[in-house]
């Protein structure tokens, strides 16, 4: 019989490359790791790990097994937490990631009420850009990734749970002293020779797709991910920008002026869960609460 607990080891060791570094991650000593692989090894029949020299290296059956693994433990996190509610319990855990602009905003409020609502469940918070909050959600690593998109990819999505939340336009950023500053909306067009300031790797491949099909490339000067960097040098008078609205709401625009951008750009805000998790009630109730913050 295979166990949880081993799944959760190969999933490490297939992860990080070794028993020690499995070992490291998961908290406990390189002999129990090696134990609970040949344990799991035993159960399967079947070798799941060469080692040659310090490399670790899965097995065709390994490889099979650590792709159901995920699948098979979120199931069991969703059958434990729903069976602790059933009995009684009202205590709950959630892993929540999300995109920083989110973090600033959306989550607060939610946690918040969350936990007014229900003193009991237990939320950890990471953050993360997509697609890696959506990597994570799908490798078992969290139960609500907090992400976005620009526009509609068929299938992108298809195997989760989407609840949109809100549709988060891009506005704007030129610094104090610039022509536009005092404009109430500007044509993206009319940026067109300004030095650029971009913001995560998404936003800026959406950026040069706006800006090409009004029929200029940007000249990019500076790209970071961290939007009070991006506000910081609009407001230096190094570039102009255009961030998510949520991304202005959580920083003050020191120095910088915020102007309407034609033509409208959105970008669509989601909680995505897995169709399992989805009936676990904490996880349910955090969905909710990240609902009704976006609609404050």
């Amino acid at each position: 019989m295979i166990e949880a607990r081993h799944l959760r080891v190969l999933r490490a060791v297939a992860t990080t490359g070794s028993f020690s570094a499995a070992a490291r991650d998961l908290g406990c000593t390189q002999p129990a790791v090696s134990q609970q692989m040949k344990a799991l090894e035993s159960s399967t029949g079947t070798p799941l790990l060469i080692r040659t020299g310090r490399e670790m290296r899965l097995t065709q059956a390994g490889e099979a097994l650590v792709r159901h693994a995920s699948g098979i433990l979120a199931g069991l996190t969703a059958a434990e937490e729903e069976v602790a509610a059933i009995a009684g319990l009202r205590a709950g855990r959630v892993r929540l990631v999300s995109f920083p602009s989110g973090s600033s905003t959306l989550v607060p409020g939610a946690l918040a009420a969350l936990r007014a609502a229900h003193p009991g469940t237990r939320v950890s918070l990471v953050e993360a850009e997509p697609p890696r909050s959506v990597e994570m959600l799908r490798d078992g690593d969290c139960d609500i990734a907090l992400a976005f998109r620009y526009g509609v990819t068929g299938g992108e999505w298809d195997d989760l749970v989407v609840r949109p939340l809100l549709a988060d336009r891009l506005i704007g950023l030129v610094p104090e002293g610039h022509r536009l500053a005092g404009a109430d909306s500007v044509g993206i067009g009319e940026l067109a020779d300004e030095p650029w300031i971009a913001g995560c790797p998404r936003c800026r491949r959406q950026l040069v797709e706006v800006c090409e099909a009004s029929g200029f490339t940007p000249r990019i000067d500076f790209a970071t991910d961290d939007y009070p960097a991006v506000i910081g040098l609009v407001g230096a008078g190094l570039g102009v920008a255009v961030l998510p609205e949520l991304a202005i709401e959580s920083v003050r625009p020191k120095g910088a002026r915020t102007v309407m951008v034609e033509p409208a750009v959105e970008r669509e805000i989601v909680a995505l869960t897995l169709p399992d998790l989805a009936r676990v009630p904490a996880v349910a109730a955090t969905l909710d609460q990240l609902s009704l913050a976006a609609a404050r």
